[in-house]
């Protein structure tokens, strides 16, 4: 079977989806061919669309903008959908990782719909997504393994997606939050992100709440 993983984060440096993407791998590669696909440096060139078209399964990994996808990816998706159509017709399956910024990853349904309906639309099959939310608290956790601590549920679905995609299976998306106490996590992520990013930018934490 032929995986394409496309990562789908406008962020230069490494990125949650790129972490995402690398812990999702392992899983699936034993008797398959993995081909990647980067969206953040320039846009696809006409040969790795047809490429995606004769894919098997494309694994979407990206994060939530405005709760919708990113504008670079979804402009990708509106092109494939194109080639989809002058290419001979291949049974094609899409899965997904989004995470977002906060707490919840129920925060991602708008996203995960979004895709399904592309999905519909473009004529191939929706497979499952994992919306995992905390998404800037990975950073923070990855010398934990998956699956263990606050990486808990994360861990379990990334498993359980791994196991979708390698029998092509379509499954409930599953929405996913960190196994951390929420009043936890807001102060972490407030004295050791937010007001220590203004203090590097020359702000005091009074900045953040003044309004215009």
């Amino acid at each position: 079977m032929k995986i394409a993983m496309i990562h789908g984060s406008p962020k230069l440096g490494n990125s949650n989806s790129d972490y995402l993407l690398q812990k999702l791998e392992p899983l699936v590669c034993s008797g398959n061919e993995i081909f990647h696909y980067q969206l953040n440096k320039k846009p696809l060139a006409d040969s790795q669309y047809r490429e995606l078209c004769q894919m098997d399964t494309l694994v979407l990994a990206f994060p939530l903008y405005i709760d919708a996808i990113p504008s670079h990816l979804f402009r990708m998706l509106v092109a494939l959908e194109e080639y989809l159509k002058l290419e001979p017709k291949k049974e094609l399956y899409v899965y997904a990782i989004i995470n977002n910024g906060f707490y919840e990853g129920v925060q991602n349904h708008l996203a995960q719909e979004i895709l399904q309906n592309w999905c519909l639309r473009a004529g191939i099959q929706f497979g499952q997504a994992i919306c995992h939310g905390a998404g800037e608290m990975l950073g923070e956790v990855k010398q934990v393994p998956l699956g263990h601590g606050p990486l808990k549920n994360l861990g379990d679905a990334i498993n359980s997606l791994a196991q979708n995609i390698q029998t092509r299976t379509q499954a409930d998306s599953v929405f996913v939050s960190p196994n951390f106490p929420r009043p936890a996590w807001k102060f972490m992520a407030t004295h050791t992100f937010w007001n220590a990013t203004a203090k590097k930018n020359g702000l005091k934490t009074g900045d953040i709440l003044r309004r215009l």
